[in-house]
């Protein structure tokens, strides 16, 4: 997927109360910018580093400027966690992922669950339904993908209704985005929030099924990568 919309480019110089950022940008001025990232970004918030702004051009907006992209050892990370769901919609659209193939019909922000919206619901008269959940992660320790970068007591949550929907008669998929090129593998941080690794390890024993997929990051791209080994 192309970013469509202009974009800037400076050195970080913080991120703080979570959504904030401020950027020194190549023209010397500095910027705060929204960071549409809950986690803690563990790995990739050296000061100095790289980082690509996108402007929403939308005067109405407080912070028009939205922290896209951080270079981290060399690599592009997207930080956005609003555009892996968007690329998979696109893949899966595209036929891209394999496993996801043959559906007739998929929708976005369904509801679901207790109080929940599922990313994807694909529809099929013979293949039925399948119930897919996208999490964006930018850890990776070596070469392996790892998630979550904080405890999630709301990824914890969808586990457990993707379960739910697996004992309904439906399939259920965990598709884990991992937003760099440099990781061949993933696993869960068990380390970070065991309590979400043990609850991932049930979940699939239950009949989710895990996918992850690399992507290849540019400033003005996010496409999808390869498919990443699940060590669980």
């Amino acid at each position: 997927m192309q970013i469509e919309l202009p974009t800037l480019q400076g050195t970080l110089i913080k991120r703080y109360k979570r959504f904030l950022a401020d950027v020194e940008l190549d023209s010397g001025n500095v910027v705060t910018a929204h960071c549409p990232n809950t986690g803690s970004l563990k790995g990739c918030l050296e000061a100095g580093s790289r980082v690509v702004l996108r402007d929403s051009q939308n005067p109405e907006r407080k912070l028009p400027l939205t922290l896209q992209t951080i270079e981290v050892g060399g690599t592009w990370v997207n930080v956005d966690t609003g555009l892996p769901e968007a690329l998979a919609l696109e893949a899966v659209q595209a036929g891209k992922i394999a496993d996801l193939r043959g559906y007739a019909s998929v929708r976005t922000q369904v509801k679901y669950g207790k109080n929940s919206r599922i990313d994807l619901l694909l529809e099929d008269p013979g293949k039925g339904q399948c119930y897919v959940e996208v999490k964006n992660t930018t850890l990776v320790d070596g070469n392996r993908g790892l998630f979550p970068d904080a405890v999630t007591t709301r990824g914890l949550k969808h586990l457990l209704e993707l379960a739910d929907m697996v004992a309904s008669g439906h399939r259920a998929v965990m598709l884990y985005i991992v937003s760099r090129s440099d990781a061949v593998s993933f696993s869960p941080a068990r380390d970070i929030d065991p309590d979400y690794g043990a609850a991932l390890d049930d979940v699939v024993q239950r009949g989710v099924e895990i996918l992850a997929y690399s992507t290849v990051v540019s400033p003005q791209s996010f496409e999808l990568g390869k498919k990443l080994r699940v060590l669980l």
